[in-house]
């Protein structure tokens, strides 16, 4: 299902993101109840993308707008896609006024519970890491290489050998109890933000040698939660440390809200 700006889309209104790939968007977790964890992060992602990408700014209320009508008649927990782009953008003249539009899709939502991830390192550097943005060429084609190889995605590091993210998730470390996460250049997650107002957690440089001598690790995003990782590269990890089950506990105890 999807709409544009609350009405059904017409193919040829896609043709600008089909053929340029230029936009930006988030994509939240809806309980039963139509709650989002972390609904205002969503909303400040979108406006402040919106600013960066197309020098323009977006109405957070407008966008709740479009989400209540989208979760109208919900069936079930679902992910939700806001994709922020200009369907009469011009390839040779990109920086001409925008007139951004907001294109909703819905899906059902996977399980809280998926298995861990098996994965190996890629030397990879996001356009514009800051910004959730569309074009995720390079992602799928780490992410197609590492399944290729054997692994279930593909973790970056930067050119120091740094660990920086996953390709749509975050990354985070577990060692003496403690929980880390890669000061580097990344997204800045909703789901890693909402955890880290939890608790005592670290940002440090990790070089992939020292991410290997963790305790544990885990990926996350709004879509999965909290999910361990059982491999990197050659080393195995812990998937039952009772620190990840504190923070699946945590992110589920979370309190959503409805738009």
């Amino acid at each position: 299902m999807a709409t544009l700006d609350g009405e059904p889309v017409q193919p040829d209104e896609l043709l600008g993101l089909a053929l340029l790939n230029y936009g930006h968007f988030t994509s939240m977790r809806c309980d039963a109840e139509g709650r989002v964890r972390g609904l205002a992060l969503h909303l400040e992602r979108l406006v402040r993308d919106c600013r960066t990408v197309w020098g323009a700014e977006l109405d957070p209320e407008r966008v709740r707008e479009l989400l209540r009508r989208e979760l109208a008649g919900q069936d079930g927990p679902c992910v939700l896609r806001v994709t922020v782009f200009d369907p009469g953008l011009d390839l040779g003249r990109p920086a001409a006024p925008a007139r951004p539009r907001l294109l909703l899709t819905r899906r059902p939502a996977g399980s809280l519970t998926a298995p861990p991830l098996s994965v190996t390192a890629v030397r990879h550097d996001r356009d514009l890491p800051a910004v959730k943005h569309v074009g995720l060429f390079g992602t799928l084609r780490a992410r197609r290489e590492a399944q290729a190889a054997g692994y279930d995605d593909a973790l970056f590091v930067d050119a120091e050998r740094r660990v920086t993210e996953g390709g749509t998730w975050n990354v985070g470390f577990v060692r003496d109890g403690e929980v880390l996460w890669p000061q580097a250049d990344v997204l800045p997650g909703v789901t890693m933000a909402l955890l880290r107002a939890h608790g005592t957690h670290t940002r440090t440089p990790l070089t992939l040698t020292q991410a290997k001598t963790m305790d544990a690790a885990f990926a996350t995003n709004a879509s999965a939660g909290v999910r361990a990782l059982s491999r990197i590269d050659e080393v195995e990890f812990a998937t039952d440390h009772p620190l990840l089950d504190a923070l699946r506990a945590a992110y589920l105890g979370v309190v959503g809200e409805r738009p």
